[in-house]
């Protein structure tokens, strides 16, 4: 899985935000999280209905913290931050996914019927400049520990896809590796053929 989280600073504006995750599905984004924690429930609704015009049916769409404005918008499910409580799973199919940042939390959210994980930070970020790092090695511990997809978040380009992969990853999650780019369709491109390489790959060394 190749998932787009958003950020309309790094995208420029909102509206040139919308252009860029349109951008990156055609180039081979099939997961977007609407993540803009600074907006009301609102304009956070607002934007999610804009998105979800968008994105349609070529990828899955998720809302970080709100399930309330998940389920206003249809959304595909809602992603959690690790310190976040449990949400109630509603009746109709919905995904529900959550930040880890170690291999005790990854345990807690598999016990809690987590679908899917999202761990890091892997490498070092240029939004946060020093902020320690697990590198690949956190994601082993966290794969090797859950049964649930796991998807490397932080620092990640196309040269470190492979690595994550190899280490237990089942996709990665990016921000400033297509929004921070002049072509979101080209950066989203190589970065999904980067994962399907690299997923084989790593299929291939179990075998």
């Amino acid at each position: 899985m190749l998932m787009l989280i958003t950020d309309r600073q790094s995208a420029g504006s909102e509206d040139s935000l919308i252009r860029a995750v349109e951008e990156a599905i055609a180039g081979g984004v099939n997961a977007v999280q609407l993540r803009e924690k600074e907006l009301s429930p609102a304009e956070l609704l607002s934007l999610a209905v804009r998105l979800r015009e968008v994105i349609a049916e070529r990828a899955v769409f998720f809302v970080n913290g709100s399930l309330e404005v998940a389920l206003a918008v249809g959304a595909d499910g809602v992603h959690l931050p690790e310190a976040a409580q449990m949400v109630d799973r509603p009746e109709r199919s919905f995904v529900i996914g959550r930040s880890v940042h170690s291999r005790d939390a990854a345990e807690r959210a598999w016990a809690e019927c987590s679908d899917y994980l999202i761990a890091g930070r892997v490498y070092e970020t240029e939004s946060h400049p020093g902020a320690k790092s697990g590198g690949p090695q956190l994601i082993e511990a966290i794969a090797g520990s859950v049964a649930l997809p796991v998807l490397a978040v932080g620092g990640i380009t196309v040269g470190r896809v492979e690595r994550v992969m190899r280490a237990g990853a089942s996709g990665v999650a990016v921000i400033s590796a297509v929004l921070g780019t002049r072509s979101p369709r080209d950066a989203a491109r190589e970065l999904r053929e980067a994962v399907e390489a690299g997923w084989m790959g790593a299929k291939a060394m179990r075998l």
